[in-house]
């Protein structure tokens, strides 16, 4: 009988054993904008993704919203970091994905050249560049010099960043326009995220005032470049508590349903990404370098100083807490969604109940 009891013993463990080798990995295909706002999705693949059981995370980099936009809607994608304007855009067209999570919150600014910074004159320390009326007139005054309105680089009419601008310009009593023709103050220009430094870099050579409304790390390349200034920064623009929304984590429909544990692992693991860079910012030293090179190593025009300037603990112009998809998040969904449409860079509000599903949230992500 103890014969027969310890072959059956081997016999279960064979079979669990079995069971748990013939798990399959599901690829979870992910694109993403080389941004500082989606660092957590990269240092996630260079930390963690041997660490996964569920999930083969693969990254793919796009240069911008719009085409990401495009690729999101061929069938090998599952999940797309894009900024939520567009994401809501693209809601109301076909709403076969959700919002299942953040993945960063504020982290964007507006650069300007030194032609501009002459009229302004911005202090040398950037925690006291805040979003005062001098850059907004000096953009009338560069306009009445040269005849005619100086242009902003933006990623796309619909982008967080061109949302946040157009609340500074109207905090300011300045107007904003993006068709030829148009009366105002600032007239907006498509810039891809990479591109925006040279972009300034050849309106100096030209002597044109110029700025660019993007994403960090980019404006803070220009600045440790030496070609350019951070002017301000959007957490003091669009204040929100914890944090205003920008980019935010997407999943197809069919993607929740046929891969839901694989999913659920990235979105585990991106949020663990956020904290450890949480802690890097903290503590800087060798932690902040390893985090520096797996950036550089995906993104190598992400400088090693604009990196780090982006994530100064002190300005806390960017972060990667609180990360879940909840009433604060929601509410500050709406409050640019609702500016967008203000704007005309939405058509329509969406409903934001429906676009938002809870079920991805983790307590690793909450401080």
């Amino acid at each position: 009988m103890k014969k027969i009891g310890l072959i059956l013993l081997i016999g279960i463990i064979m079979i669990i054993g079995s069971a748990q080798k013939s798990i399959e990995k599901q690829t979870v295909s992910t694109i993403y904008i080389p941004l500082a706002d989606h660092y957590p999705g990269i240092i996630a693949y260079e930390k963690y993704r041997s660490q996964m059981k569920y999930a083969n995370y693969q990254l793919e980099m796009i240069p911008g919203p719009e085409l990401i936009r495009a690729r999101f809607w061929e069938d090998d994608i599952d999940i797309a970091f894009n900024v939520c304007p567009m994401a809501m855009d693209m809601f109301a067209e076909n709403p076969n994905f959700r919002w299942i999570s953040l993945i960063h919150r504020d982290g964007n600014a507006l650069a300007i050249n030194e032609i501009l910074n002459n009229y302004v004159n911005l202090p040398e320390d950037r925690l006291k560049r805040k979003p005062d009326e001098k850059v907004a007139n000096a953009f009338v005054a560069a306009n009445n010099k040269i005849g005619h309105p100086t242009e902003c680089g933006i990623p796309s009419l619909l982008a967080t960043h061109t949302v946040v601008l157009y609340k500074y310009l109207k905090d300011n009593g300045k107007t904003l326009a993006y068709r030829s023709g148009d009366d105002c103050d600032l007239f907006l220009t498509k810039v891809r995220p990479p591109k925006s430094p040279s972009f300034i870099v050849r309106n100096n050579t030209k002597g044109i005032p110029s700025s660019f409304e993007q994403s960090l790390p980019w404006a803070e390349v220009v600045e440790t470049e030496g070609y350019g200034y951070v002017a301000w920064y959007s957490k003091d623009v669009m204040k929100w508590p914890l944090g205003h929304v920008e980019c935010i984590i997407l999943a197809k429909d069919k993607s929740i349903s046929d891969k839901r544990k694989a999913i659920e692992e990235v979105i585990y693991y991106i949020h663990k990404a956020g904290q450890d860079i949480e802690s890097a910012r903290r503590n800087g030293g060798n932690e902040m370098d390893d985090i520096v090179k797996m950036i550089r190593k995906h993104i190598p025009a992400h400088t090693k100083d604009a990196i780090i300037q982006s994530l100064r603990i002190d300005l806390n112009i960017i972060n990667y807490k609180n990360l879940n998809v909840n009433e604060n998040s929601k509410n500050s969904l709406k409050q640019i969604m609702d500016l967008a449409v203000e704007a005309g860079f939405l058509k329509k509000t969406i409903d934001i109940e429906a676009f938002a599903n809870e079920n991805f949230s983790t307590e690793i992500t909450e401080e």
